[in-house]
């Protein structure tokens, strides 16, 4: 068998897919739905629904069903996570950008951004469509997003590293994967973005959380829930997740892991 790799620009950000060979063609299919995701969900994008509803041109009963199905499953999550997920939850922006002008549908009283639980959502349904059409070994990537099925050419699990947030050239851990997906939230790759959202203020004590489970999108929601909350809470929340794993990445360069997380020898 062999394995061939392609990197797609969607959703802001490089997308690689790495698939069997004669899988390839069946990318084009995955990719363009990512895309169908960007142009109704995107915030950024000013003719999106997201940004449409946010600006009151559409209301929820005019958005297309699979945005609302959406909405409504943010919603749950909030709830389960004690409103440490909410997509109605404002930015915590640098203060140089403290007096620009927002993104269209964005940093509005009111106005909603899902991101944190589409972004998953959609690579999660990419993957579905790439196993449907036969794929039996596959992996994406999407910034700290990953979903993998089978195993690479050695026929061993996918090794999936965690980068160190401080030590970008660094693996903090590593993990092995044969079905599942690993999402990590922190402030690495975008900076201080992630708020509490009961107190507004930034939460302390983490540098990133990696949740691993068999969801990608709940596995990226939880990430971001378990940041949110900092460190002392989020240690004893994540160990209480159901069918769920987590890293957790201190300030002062602490591990910390729940007990179901087997961590690979990194030289």
């Amino acid at each position: 068998m062999s394995m061939v790799s392609q990197t797609e620009h969607v959703m802001g950000l490089p997308v690689l897919f790495v698939v069997e060979d004669p899988l390839l063609p069946a990318l084009g299919d995955a990719i363009a739905w990512l895309q169908e995701v960007d142009r109704r969900f995107s915030t950024y994008r000013a003719d999106s629904e997201i940004s449409a509803l946010n600006r009151g041109e559409l209301t929820a009963a005019e958005l297309h069903p699979m945005v609302a199905a959406v909405l409504e499953r943010c919603a749950q999550l909030r709830a389960d996570t004690d409103g440490f997920f909410d997509i109605a939850a404002p930015y915590l922006v640098p203060a140089a950008a403290a007096n620009a002008a927002p993104a269209p549908g964005r940093g509005r009283a009111g106005s909603v951004d899902p991101s944190g639980y589409v972004k998953g959502w959609a690579v999660a349904s990419a993957m579905a469509r790439l196993r449907h059409a036969g794929a039996e070994n596959v992996a994406i990537y999407a910034g700290g997003d990953i979903v993998v099925h089978g195993h690479p050419e050695d026929g061993e699990p996918w090794r999936i590293g965690i980068e160190h947030p401080r030590e970008r050239d660094r693996i903090a851990l590593a993990v092995a994967l044969r079905d599942g997906a690993v999402a990590t939230s922190g402030t690495a790759a975008r900076g201080a973005h992630i708020i509490d959202p009961h107190t507004g203020a930034a939460p302390q004590g983490l540098l990133s959380v990696t949740i691993i489970g068999p969801q990608l999108a709940t596995a990226d929601v939880y990430a971001t829930a378990a940041f949110a909350m900092g460190a002392d809470r989020a240690a004893q929340w994540c160990a209480g997740l159901d069918g769920y794993e987590a890293v957790l990445i201190c300030e002062d360069d602490t591990v910390l892991s729940t007990p179901g997380v087997a961590p690979l020898r990194v030289a």
